[in-house]
């Protein structure tokens, strides 16, 4: 009886041991390094594929990855984090199945969604800009302090988000830093960092 509770006691821990931290995954749209331990992506980088795309996202939902544990809907429930995109779904609505890939729970984050329908999106509407006149890379770091919060779920919210931008014809880089909260300032300009 005492081994019994001894491997029930010790099965959410081996459980936790096991999850990593560091999963990299390269789709045919954007390559992530995903944290299993965090339920979020570290790191993610993309090229704008159809800055002209006019695919519906009507009746599109997040889903999780069978291979990595990711964040899931109930990250998501009565709060203020929206499932933030890191590769826009706007960037790749060439057809609807390029569209849907942008839906896995490995290319979302929790995000301020102040943040996420205010300034970071006017910056996606930039980049699409960009992208009309040459290739356009983007590379999002997701921050993670000592004092970034766990959810009850599961999932832990990033303290900020710090993304740069490459303009490949002409080689200039822009970075901006954006914290995972509701923006002081109302111009994605404002947010731009050397």
């Amino acid at each position: 009886m005492r081994k019994i509770l001894f491997v029930l006691l010790l099965t959410p821990v081996l459980a936790t041991a096991q999850l990593r931290d560091s999963v990299r995954i390269k789709t045919d749209i954007y390559e992530v390094i995903y944290s299993e331990k965090l339920e979020s992506p570290r790191w993610i980088q993309y090229t704008v594929l159809c800055p002209n795309g006019t695919a519906s996202r009507a009746g599109m939902d997040f889903y999780t990855n069978d291979s990595v544990k990711t964040s899931s809907n109930e990250d998501y429930v009565k709060n203020e984090w929206d499932k933030g995109h890191m590769a826009p779904a706007a960037d790749f609505n060439c057809d609807k199945t390029m569209l849907y890939k942008t839906f896995s729970y490995l290319n979302c984050a929790l995000q301020n969604q102040y943040l996420n329908r205010g300034v970071w999106r006017m910056l996606e509407m930039q980049e699409r800009e960009w992208a009309k006149q040459e290739p356009t890379t983007i590379t999002i770091n997701v921050m993670f302090d000592k004092t970034s919060y766990r959810l009850p779920t599961g999932a832990t919210i990033p303290t900020g988000f710090l993304k740069t931008i490459c303009l490949e014809k002409s080689g200039k880089k822009i970075k901006f830093y954006f914290p995972n909260m509701t923006p002081t300032k109302e111009k994605y300009t404002d947010y731009q960092i050397k």
